[in-house]
């Protein structure tokens, strides 16, 4: 069968029974720089509708295949996986706040014992990102397999940058040490305060890995179906993982009101908040009716 890919001025043969994913790879024997993950296949007659690569060619014709089929073909630019960014950018925090904690002289000019609130919000740190880049090797499954190669680098710069080296250089100076005004006979150094706040964090990581784990067993390996997820969480918003990340961050900026903790918090949950809002409409567009009409996209009652 012979499918024309828009108005490239090439066209390839691929089988009837063939599926958009075939399609890309005869695509990608004729244009060497257009390997598969790169391209976006769409009809030209609805060149707005990303077909996927499960899709087959007959049922885009409705089993009329004649003179084949005309796609526009758009270059996607050079890619990179998304497992790869993820453990590129979640490693940037889990060396950076080593580094700030072990190495007080290199960065303040001095020696000084860690507070216990110190201590407590390096080991939050250290195990969210930890957990981050667990979730990322055995618990995420994408949609798309690749992202633009540049998110790498902007990806990276949030958390390299914001959780990573202004966070750290922030929490672990002077100020918070053991011996400082600002911890000496306060709140921040009163152990009840300290395990209540370790309960609240840990609530809100188990329930953000809660939800990752729901998510994955909706899809099944090598697939990108999706379906409604139900259960804890999920009757009150549809993408409760972010709730339950916000309110792990917010946690930390609490315990310490670090200005660093609090710039990160509310940027980080200005992004997800769009990622959120996107994804709950994609959701109510693929699922229509049968989607929960009460749930909101974020936070319960309110976003």
């Amino acid at each position: 069968m012979g499918s024309k890919p828009g108005k490239q001025g090439f066209s390839v043969e691929v089988p009837a029974t063939a599926s958009v994913a075939d399609l890309k790879s005869a695509i990608a024997l004729k244009k060497k720089h257009l390997y598969p993950s790169r391209q976006r296949l769409s009809l030209v007659s609805e060149s707005s509708k990303r077909l996927t690569d499960e899709t087959k060619l007959t049922d885009i014709s409705n089993g009329l295949l004649k003179d084949g089929l005309e796609f526009k073909l758009k270059d996607l630019g050079p890619q990179i996986s998304w497992t790869t960014v993820f453990l590129v950018e979640y490693a940037g925090p889990l060396l950076i706040h080593p580094l700030f904690f072990y190495c007080p002289k290199l960065w303040y000019g001095k020696n000084f014992e860690h507070s216990a609130l110190q201590k407590y919000v390096f080991a939050f740190v250290m195990l969210h990102f930890l957990k981050r880049e667990l979730e990322t090797l055995f618990v995420h499954r994408f949609s798309h397999a690749t992202m633009p190669w540049f998110n790498i680098v902007k990806n990276s710069g949030h958390y390299h940058i914001l959780s990573g080296v202004l966070l750290a250089f922030d929490i672990y100076r002077p100020k918070y040490s053991a011996t400082s005004p600002y911890i000496l006979n306060t709140i921040r150094n009163d152990e009840q305060f300290l395990w209540i706040c370790t309960g609240i964090w840990l609530y809100a990581e188990l329930s953000n890995l809660h939800t990752h784990l729901k998510v994955r067993s909706l899809r099944p390996p090598g697939s990108t179906k999706r379906a409604i997820p139900y259960g804890y969480g999920f009757n009150l918003v549809s993408l409760p993982n972010y709730f339950f990340e916000i309110i792990a961050w917010t946690t930390i900026s609490v315990m310490t009101n670090s200005a660093a903790a609090w710039l990160f918090t509310i940027v980080a949950t200005g992004q997800m908040a769009l990622w959120a809002i996107k994804k709950h409409k994609n959701y109510k567009k693929e699922f229509g009716k049968e989607y929960p009409r009460a749930r909101k996209a974020m936070i319960p009652f309110l976003l």
